[in-house]
This record gives structure tokens, C-alpha cells and sequence, in this order.
């Protein structure tokens, strides 16, 4: 442990004692290399940020699940609540809403859910996701304590309303980016499945708690329960989930190299994102990015209408009351819940044991789940009893579970980096189908009859079929080029090369004539790269024979004039080809210009005094 007290930033990345041992899958817990582990927290102290028998990365999915259990389940306890001023006499009921300014009220949630659903994207890519995660569903618990003091103030409540949208718009990219640093690839479908199963579990379980607590306690019991336990969920959160593994204090050794090791390439860290540095025009010229988008469309329009109108169908088609709702409704979305992760898991057993690859794995999923809900939809709109409804309703909405596991984490597979920002536009153009969903029923069920109720279901179930042959056509699981992290490597190595143009130096053959600093030409290939004087080229074999070295010839004086010019020697590239020139190839910049006067160069019968 280093000695003193350092931030968490200075943990990003833990600094490894490398181990022979490192690059083993199956390594023991022994022979794993050490890490500088973050200082530890005042909190850790006292209890350790685990919870027992359970891995971190799986804590990390789990309270992600629990937080859209309470978000989602705020949501349908509006809608259950509305369902049952709707069901009582107008003139007896304290609480006198319009059917048009409740349609206001219900749809305002997603207009605020829109607006922050990019710039939640950027803010989850540039600061610290798990954060930006835990503070959107606490700030939403606080505003939902509002609510029933507002019921009867319409603008009052619509404002509370368009501010939970506001904070909530940030949770499905914030959910990404987390697991953009948790989920390692081939485990992706099933963690982000476990956290996304929240939204489903959390309607289900909201059905049942609204109808217990209306019954027994009062009308507006449900909105402060959940105000209570997303406080008590926040302080949780805040304990046991870090930004990322490097800088939990008390992960296991094991688990931390695992998802290193795994994420590889798309761990580095770059530049913060920006609007200026995200590749927008990519995004909307990708046909995978479409195929996501339309999903997240169509499979929004039905899970909110579920949410909203659900209730409400069966009490006007079929006069079902709210104990019977809240059974018999929850059904759908408690199967659901136990579909999605279900479908996680097989999602990634097909990838891993190499049966489909990624791209085949979410077709399936999707086109499947959606094909088959589209399919039980049609059958729940000619459903002529409550029995009929709901088993069509229940078998339709099981099935899409395993649509979760194509669109839901596709954004993961095509582009790890720009998860968040993605799961921000997809999620964006989800809400647009939150929005439109209230407007359209008021439109078309006017009267609550159940073949007007028909017409929205089967509009719903074609809008799946359409997604469908969309999807299909154009999605993809590979990495998308302009999301290749080494790309974006090998952009930021030189960051000249995109402003500066850079040529490289010609090289040049071996033994090149080069320019005198006097106009002429001579060979600069290296220090022993000179022409002898002809002197000593031709003593040189006199002096290898035998006998005594003949004494070298009196030194001759030459006027300016008469100097006598080198000659320009080219050799050749061969360095082992004899000759009175030495040759070599490994150096081809001139050292020094060769000396043109007689001064202390040469023998010393060469020399002039």
C-alpha cells in the first residue's frame, strides 16, 4: 500500500507486479499478480462493499435491477391510481381530473424523459456513470413525495411529473455506461438482462403493492412507499458500487483481472466525450444504429401501453376490479421477469460455444420475441373473456423477454464506446412512443368499448411485425468501423498526422554521389568511404610483397590551379567486393567533407611546414 492518502483517480488503472502466471485463464488466487488497491472509504472500515457469496459484477447488475424495479414501479403506480379514480363515481370522488388533462399527466413524464435521454448519453461517457445512475433515481424518489399532495393541481403535477422524466432520462444510458466497464463481452447479455428485467419486475410488483395498499391503507399509499424505499435503495447503492472495477476497494483479485483481461482494447482510456469528438454522422448513417432504433420504438409502444392502459383495458373490456388486476396482471410481467435474464443467459451459451455469432444471436432474439408477442396480441384482441385476454396477454409479453437480449444490448456490441450516447438516441426515440401512446388511446377509445380497444391493440401488434422485418434486414453484432477503438488509437499516436502532412526522408541506394560544399561531387557513404590518393593505390601492392616498404615519394607541391580534382567514386552496394575504396552500407550521411589542404593530414612525408 502506498504510503498517504490519494484520490480515486489515481487508481485508474492498478499498477500489476507482472507474474509468468498472468496470461493464464485458470490461474489460482496465489499465483494472480498483486495490485495497489484504492484507499479504503470511512464506511469500509465497519462493513466491506459486498455482499456475500455474490460477485462484484453481479452486485453491481443486481441493484441496477432494483433501481428500475422502483422507477418503473413509480410509473405504474400512476397508472394504477388513475385506473381507480377512473373506476369510481365522478360526482362522489374528492379528486375531479378530466380524461383529457389526465392524458396530459400521464404523458408528461415522457416529454422530460426525452429532452435529457443525449445529453445523459454525453454525461454518462464523460463522468462517472454509477453516480449519475444512483443520484436520477434518488432525485426521482424525492419528487414522487409531490405527488399526492399535487393530485388535485393539474399544473403542479404535470411539473413534478416533467421533472421526474427529466432525472430519469439519464438511467438507461448511465445503465450502459456502467457495464461498458462491468460486463465483460461474453456475459453482456446476461448482466445487462439482469438489470434491464427491473423494468419489467418493477410493473409486476407495483401491480400487486398498489392494489394491497389501496385497499388497506389509502389511495395514495403507494407513491410515498416507493419514496421511501428508493431513499433507502440510494444509500445502498452509494455503498457497494463503484465507477469501475480497478477502483473497488475490496474486489477480488481474480474477478478484477478477469474483466480486464476481457474488455482489452475497448478499456483504454481516451478523451472525454464531447459533442464535437462524437461521431454523429455515423451514427445516422448506420443502418445497425436504425435497426436499433426502430427496436427500441416498437417495443416501447407496447411495453407503455401495458404500463399505462393495461388496467384500464381489462376493468372497460372485460369488468375486471383492481384485486383482480393486481393478481392476474402481474402475471405477464412476473413471467417476463423470469424471460429476460433467461434469455440473457442462453444468448450467451449460443455466442461462447460458437453456434451462431453474434449478429445471428440477436436477430434470433428479437425477431423471435417480437414475432411471437405481435402474434399472442392479435389473439388477446378477439379474446372474448378475461381468462381468453390474459393467457394471450401473459404468453405474448413472456415471450418478448427474449427480444431484451437483440435490440436491448446491441448497442454494447456495436459500438462499447458510444454504448451510453447510443442507448441515449434509442431510448430518446423509445419515449417518443411513451409520449404518442396516451394521445392515441384517447383518440381511438373514446367510448371504453372493447372494439375500440381492438383497434389500438391490433395497431400495436403490426407495429411489432414491422420492427420485425426492419431489424432483421439491417442489424448487426460486430463492431462497427467508426467505433474500433484502435482506430481511434492510431489516430491519437500522431495527432499531426490529420493537420501536418509528413514525408518521409527518400532512402537512398548505397554509395550515392553526394554534393561538395565547393559544387563538385563526392561519395560521403562514411568515414572510410574516400578514394585513396593515387600514391598510395598504387604502393598498396608493393607494400603487401615481401621485403622492406618502399619509401613513399617526396611531397609535391601544386599551386591552386593545379590541384588535382578527385575523382567521384560511385561503388557499389556490394560491401564485400574488393577495391581501393571501402565500402559501407550502413552509413549514408556525410560525416565530414574530406580535407583539401596538406597541413597535418597525410604521412608525415606528406606533410607541409
Amino acid at each position: 500500500m502506498v504510503a498517504g492518502w490519494k484520490q480515486y483517480e489515481d487508481f485508474d488503472d492498478p499498477t500489476l507486479k507482472k507474474h509468468p502466471s498472468e496470461q493464464a485463464d485458470d490461474v489460482s488466487i496465489d499465483s494472480l499478480p498483486e495490485y495497489q488497491r484504492p484507499p479504503p472509504r470511512t464506511i469500509d472500515q465497519y462493513l466491506k462493499a459486498e455482499i456475500p457469496h455474490l460477485s462484484r459484477r453481479s452486485t453491481v447488475s443486481l441493484l441496477c435491477c432494483m433501481g428500475f424495479i422502483i422507477m418503473f414501479g413509480m410509473r405504474e403506480t400512476m397508472g394504477m391510481v388513475n385506473s381507480e379514480i377512473e373506476g369510481k363515481n365522478r360526482s362522489s370522488s374528492q379528486i375531479k381530473v378530466p380524461p383529457s388533462t389526465m392524458g396530459a399527466i400521464e404523458s408528461a413524464i415522457f416529454w422530460g424523459y426525452f429532452i435529457t435521454q443525449i445529453p445523459g448519453g454525453l454525461i454518462a461517457a464523460a463522468y462517472p456513470a454509477n453516480k449519475l445512475f444512483g443520484a436520477a433515481i434518488g432525485s426521482s424518489c424525492l419528487l414522487n413525495l409531490f405527488v399526492p399532495a399535487l393530485y388535485d393541481n393539474p399544473s403542479g403535477l404535470i411539473i413534478i411529473k416533467v421533472m421526474q422524466g427529466l432525472v430519469e432520462g439519464v438511467t438507461y444510458p448511465a445503465c450502459h455506461g456502467i457495464m461498458r466497464h462491468w460486463a465483460p463481452p461474453l456475459e453482456r447479455s446476461r448482466l445487462a438482462t439482469i438489470a434491464f428485467s427491473g423494468c419489467y419486475a418493477g410493473v409486476m410488483f407495483s401491480m400487486m403493492i398498489c392494489g394491497i395498499l389501496m385497499k388497506n391503507i389509502s389511495l395514495f399509499a403507494p407513491f410515498y412507499f416507493y419514496s421511501v424505499i428508493g431513499i433507502i435503495w440510494y444509500l445502498t447503492w452509494l455503498w457497494l458500487v463503484f465507477e469501475k472495477p480497478s477502483l473497488h476497494t475490496c474486489i477480488d483479485a481474480k474477478e478484477l483481472i478477469m474483466i480486464e483481461k476481457s474488455l482489452g482494447s475497448s478499456q483504454q482510456h481516451y478523451s472525454n466525450l464531447t459533442l464535437g469528438n462524437t461521431p454523429w454522422k455515423a451514427f445516422f448513417t448506420s443502418m445497425p444504429c436504425y435497426a436499433i432504433f426502430v427496436a427500441n420504438f416498437c417495443r416501447s409502444w407496447n411495453f407503455y401501453l401495458l404500463v399505462l392502459f393495461q388496467a384500464s383495458y381489462f376493468k372497460e373490456a372485460f369488468g375486471t376490479t383492481t384485486t383482480q388486476n393486481a393478481s392476474l396482471g402481474a402475471l405477464p410481467h412476473f413471467l417476463m421477469t423470469l424471460v429476460v435474464p433467461a434469455g440473457g443467459i442462453m444468448a450467451d451459451r449460443l455466442r461462447k460455444k460458437g453456434i451462431l455469432n453474434t449478429t445471428q444471436v440477436r436477430k434470433l432474439f428479437n425477431c423471435g420475441g417480437f414475432g411471437l408477442e405481435a402474434t399472442f396480441f392479435l389473439a388477446m384482441a378477439y379474446s372474448h373473456t378475461t381468462i381468453q385476454g390474459m393467457t394471450a396477454l401473459t404468453i405474448g409479453v413472456a415471450f418478448s423477454g427474449f427480444a431484451i437480449s437483440g435490440f436491448n444490448v446491441n448497442h454494447l456490441d456495436i459500438a462499447p464506446r458510444y454504448a451510453s450516447i447510443l442507448m441515449g438516441l434509442s431510448n430518446g426515440i423509445g419515449t417518443i412512443a411513451g409520449a404518442i401512446i396516451p394521445l392515441a388511446k384517447n383518440t381511438i377509445v373514446v367510448n371504453g368499448t372493447q372494439e375500440e380497444w381492438r383497434i389500438l391493440i391490433i395497431l400495436s401488434a403490426f407495429i411489432h411485425y414491422a420492427g420485425i422485418i426492419f431489424y432483421g434486414i439491417f442489424a448487426s453484432g460486430e463492431l462497427q468501423p467508426w467505433a474500433d477503438p484502435k482506430a481511434e488509437e492510431e489516430r491519437q499516436w500522431n495527432q499531426m498526422n490529420e493537420s501536418v502532412p509528413v514525408t518521409k526522408y527518400a532512402t537512398q541506394p548505397n554509395g550515392l554521389m553526394q554534393r561538395r560544399p565547393s559544387g563538385g561531387v563526392t561519395n560521403y557513404g562514411a568515414a572510410m568511404e574516400t578514394a585513396l590518393p593515387p600514391s598510395r593505390a598504387s604502393a598498396l601492392p608493393q607494400e603487401m610483397s615481401s621485403g622492406p616498404p618502399a619509401r613513399p615519394p617526396a611531397p609535391r607541391t601544386y599551386s591552386q590551379e593545379e590541384a588535382p580534382v578527385q575523382p567521384s567514386v560511385v561503388p557499389s552496394a556490394n560491401p564485400f567486393l574488393s577495391g581501393p575504396v571501402s565500402r559501407n552500407p550502413f552509413r549514408q550521411e556525410a560525416v565530414q567533407p574530406e580535407a583539401q589542404d596538406t597541413y597535418l593530414h597525410g604521412t608525415i612525408d606528406d606533410r607541409t611546414y
